[in-house]
């Protein structure tokens, strides 16, 4: 069983962890920057341990990066780079209007997101929910690093003239605006906001955070509805007023409507 560093924080790197930790003897967790001089310890006690990387979001210096030479640090990117570089990959491709989803196993450099490709996939008929697309594309780029940690293939440079970068989600992103959106655009954005930003949204003068949510169908009659700039309407199944708990749109209507 291969040896392994983990590093990484948030739903990418739970969900990759969870399959490694199958596969691989999983000898240590970084998930802070405080960790990293426990990191560099065990590198240098044990060197032919794997690093594997999902979603630190804590910078690796040079002199790390070297200690993994040559297969370095094994980064798990939800997206087909040099596409979507960057904090907030899959939330990025949600609201671009991507219908498929992709995960990249690249080596860590001191470039943002910019080194070389060990493996990509893509998969499709993924349903538009942000947990399921996270589950998916972390288990698949840890599925295949667990069956080729002990024969990697040579990784392949990325084209740097085809990328594009996402920046973090910032907290004022979550408040929806219909007025200049789109049904689709609002639904996406109910989607890829969920966790956080949170996308909020205002009913009978209460600030609601919305859970779930779907586009009327044509002939559709729903209780709870966000009229948007197509003329189109987004339904609200489930939300939360802020400050109190999630319910169903019957329970909001019977406590909020006036």
């Amino acid at each position: 069983m291969e040896k392994v560093i983990f590093f990484g924080n948030g739903p990418l790197a739970e969900y990759a962890l969870a399959v490694i930790s199958e596969k691989c003897d999983v000898i240590f967790h970084a998930k802070s920057k405080e960790d990293l001089a426990r990191v560099c310890q065990l590198k240098r006690e044990q060197p032919d341990v794997h690093g594997i990387l999902a979603s630190f979001g804590v910078l690796i210096k040079s002199d790390m990066l070297e200690l993994f030479e040559p297969e370095g640090i094994l980064n798990i990117h939800p997206s087909l780079l040099p596409v979507y570089r960057g904090a907030s990959p899959i939330e990025s491709a949600i609201l671009a209007g991507d219908t498929e989803f992709s995960v990249s196993v690249m080596k860590l450099v001191k470039a943002m997101d910019a080194g070389p490709i060990y493996y990509q996939t893509t998969i499709k008929d993924l349903p538009l929910e942000k947990d399921t697309i996270y589950k998916a594309l972390a288990e698949a780029g840890a599925k295949w690093i667990c069956e080729n940690l002990t024969n990697l293939p040579t990784p392949v440079s990325q084209d740097e003239t085809k990328a594009t970068f996402c920046g973090k989600l910032e907290k004022s992103m979550g408040f929806l605006d219909p007025q200049t959106d789109t049904a689709e655009q609002i639904f996406r954005k109910i989607v890829a906001f969920q966790g956080f930003p949170k996308p909020k949204y205002a009913f009978f003068g209460i600030s609601c955070i919305i859970l779930e949510a779907h586009i009327v169908k044509s002939g559709e009659t729903a209780l709870l509805t966000i009229p948007c700039a197509d003329g189109a309407l987004v339904a609200i199944d489930r939300l939360q007023p802020e400050g109190r708990k999630a319910m169903d749109i019957k329970s909001f209507l019977n406590g909020y409507k006036k």
